[in-house]
C-alpha cells in the first residue's frame, strides 16, 4: 500500500488489531443468522510525511451508510463543547448576520443549531441520510453529499463561499485526504478561516488510546503530518489549540491566504511532537505492546467476574468499545448487554461480538454488578448519569488506558 497523502510505500506496521467488522455496522435481529464481513485492522506509518493510516479494505460508502448510527447530540458534554465553539468563533472572527458559516460533517445539526440561534447564516454538508435528516428537522440547510474539491468548486460558483468552515472529527474519516483538504481551500472566502478538530496522535500513543483505531478512521493525525498535508493542498496553519475532547485533541486554524500571523503555539506543538519521538519508529512501537497488555488485563478480569457469578453490563455502544471487544474476542458470555441512549442503536447488536444493545431502563431493571464504560473520554458525564447504580453496590470498570474498578 502507498501513503494516501504522499504516495510513499508503506512498510512499517505500528499496530495490528487482527480483524474486525466495521465498528458502526450494528446488526438487526434478522442479521444475526447471516455472516458478517471482517477486515484486517492495521495502522501503518509513512516514514516520509509521518501520516499514520489504516490499511485500506473498504470504501467510504460502505462505512458511512444511509442508516449511520452515530448521532453527536446524545452527548451533553459534546453539545456544550459545540456551543462554546460557536461563541468563541463569533467573537474571535467578528461573525455576524452578513457572514456565512459552513460545517463539513454536520451530523445531526449538533453545532449549527447554535450558529442559527445567534442569527448567523449557515449550512451543513453531511453525506449520511440518517443524521442529515435529524439536522433538517432542526431547520438546518443540509447538502447530502461527501465533501471534496468538486463539491467545493460547485458551491463556490453558486456564491456559497464561507467566512468560517468547521470540520470537527472528520479529517481522520476521509480516504482521499488531499482532495478533501483542497475542497476547503476552494470553499473559503479570501479572508475565510477553517478549523479542524481531531484526536491528537501523540495522546493516542502516550495514553494507550488504541481503541480509537477502526476502519472509519482512515488517518491518525499529528500536527507535523497535518501541516505537510495542508501546505501541499493550499491551506496554511496559523494557530493551534489543545482540547480535552476525545482524550486530547487539537483544534487547528487554517487559511488559504496569509491574513493571520502564525501563533507561537504552532511552533511549540511541532517541537513537542519532535521531542516525544514522533519522527522516529520507536515511538510508535509502544502502541502494540500497550494494546496487548490492556486486552489481557480486561480478559482476565472478565473471566474472574464470571467465576464470581457477577452480572456484567457495559455502557456506550461506541466504536471504541467495538474495537476493544473484537480485538479481545469478547462476546455476550462475558458482557451480557450494552446500554446506549441512542434509539437508533437500541434493539440492535454490536458488530462482531453480537452483544445486545438496550436502553437505560433495562439496566435499572436488571441491576448489573459491574458496568464497563466503553467511551472512556466521557467518564465523568457517564458516571454522573449512572450514579444510581451505586444504590445496589455496582461498580464501574474502565479498560483504557489501563484497567480500573471504582
Amino acid at each position: 500500500m502507498k501513503c494516501r497523502h504522499c504516495s510513499s510505500q508503506l512498510d512499517f506496521v505500528c499496530l495490528d488489531l487482527a480483524t474486525a467488522p466495521p465498528s458502526n455496522s450494528y446488526l438487526s435481529k434478522a442479521q444475526l443468522s447471516l455472516p458478517e464481513s471482517y477486515f484486517p485492522l492495521k495502522l501503518l506509518l509513512c516514514r516520509s510525511c509521518y501520516l499514520v493510516q489504516t490499511e485500506d479494505f473498504s470504501q467510504r460508502e460502505s462505512l458511512f451508510t444511509e442508516d449511520y448510527a452515530y448521532f453527536s447530540s446524545y452527548s451533553s458534554s459534546w453539545l456544550a463543547h459545540a456551543k462554546h465553539y460557536v461563541q468563541t468563533m463569533q467573537q474571535r472572527f467578528s461573525l455576524n448576520s452578513k457572514s456565512l458559516v459552513v460545517e463539513v460533517a454536520a451530523n445531526d445539526g449538533y453545532l449549527l443549531q447554535y450558529v442559527q440561534a445567534v442569527g448567523i447564516p449557515c449550512y451543513g454538508i453531511e453525506p449520511t441520510r440518517s443524521t442529515a435528516a435529524a439536522a433538517k428537522q432542526r431547520g438546518i440547510d443540509i447538502i447530502e453529499e461527501f465533501f471534496g474539491e468538486s463539491l467545493a468548486a460547485q458551491l463556490s460558483l453558486e456564491g456559497r463561499q464561507a467566512d468560517l468552515i468547521a470540520a470537527n472529527n472528520v479529517l481522520a474519516h476521509v480516504p482521499d485526504i488531499n482532495d478533501f483538504v483542497r475542497g476547503f481551500a476552494k470553499l473559503l472566502k479570501p479572508t475565510g478561516v477553517a478549523t479542524f478538530e481531531f484526536p491528537h496522535l501523540l495522546n493516542m500513543v502516550n495514553l494507550n488510546q488504541f481503541d480509537t483505531a477502526y476502519h472509519e478512521h482512515y488517518s491518525y493525525l499529528s500536527l507535523t503530518a497535518v501541516k505537510k498535508i495542508f501546505e501541499a493542498n493550499g491551506l496554511y496553519i496559523f494557530d493551534v489549540e489543545f482540547l480535552p475532547t476525545h482524550g486530547g485533541s487539537l483544534r487547528v486554524f487554517a487559511q488559504a491566504g496569509s491574513d493571520h500571523l502564525v501563533s507561537d503555539r504552532v511552533k511549540e506543538c511541532l517541537q513537542q511532537e519532535e521531542a516525544a519521538g514522533m519522527l522516529g519508529d520507536a515511538f510508535y512501537l509502544r502502541l502494540q505492546n500497550n494494546a496487548d497488555r490492556a486486552k489481557y488485563a480486561l480478559l482476565e478480569q472478565l473471566i474472574q467476574f464470571k467465576r464470581e457469578g457477577l452480572l456484567v453490563a457495559a455502557y456506550g455502544a461506541a466504536a471504541k468499545g467495538n474495537t476493544l471487544l473484537n480485538f479481545a474476542g469478547i462476546r455476550s458470555d462475558l458482557i451480557e448487554y450494552v446500554v446506549d441512549k441512542n434509539p437508533q442503536k437500541q434493539g440492535k447488536y454490536l458488530p462482531g461480538s453480537r452483544i445486545p444493545i438496550v436502553d437505560i431502563d433495562y439496566l435499572r431493571q436488571h441491576r448489573p454488578d459491574r458496568v464497563i464504560i466503553f467511551p472512556w473520554n466521557l467518564e465523568q458525564e457517564i458516571t454522573q448519569e449512572l450514579s444510581f447504580v451505586r444504590e445496589w453496590g455496582a461498580q464501574f470498570v474502565i479498560a483504557i488506558p489501563q484497567l480500573r474498578i471504582f
